[in-house]
């Protein structure tokens, strides 16, 4: 898979954590975008596959970093839009069990 290089205002995060995957950041990237609301448009921009954009979009829920609408739509969270502004450490964060 190519590298893709996000192209908007946002500074790229210099944190991670151990169950973040590397497209992660890309996937909240496109995300503040009106356009990109479910995995299919991620697949579309080339970041990874349409299941695996899925599977990450959970991920992220889980997390904090998106929230859900309904089913296969998402949308990024107040928390996203800090961990893209470099305000949150990914690391810090606690997952939601429900």
């Amino acid at each position: 898979m190519d590298e893709h290089t996000p192209t908007d205002d946002h500074d790229e995060p210099d944190v991670s954590a151990e169950w973040m995957a590397p497209v992660d950041g890309d996937i909240l990237e496109l995300m503040c975008s009106e356009e990109v609301f479910t995995p299919d448009h991620i697949s579309d921009e080339d970041v990874c596959r349409a299941p695996d954009a899925a599977y990450r979009c959970r991920q992220l829920v889980k997390y904090g970093l998106l929230k859900k609408y309904a089913p296969g739509m998402y949308d990024i969270s107040d928390l996203g839009e800090q961990y893209l502004a470099g305000e949150v450490d990914p690391s810090d964060l606690e997952p939601d069990d429900e």
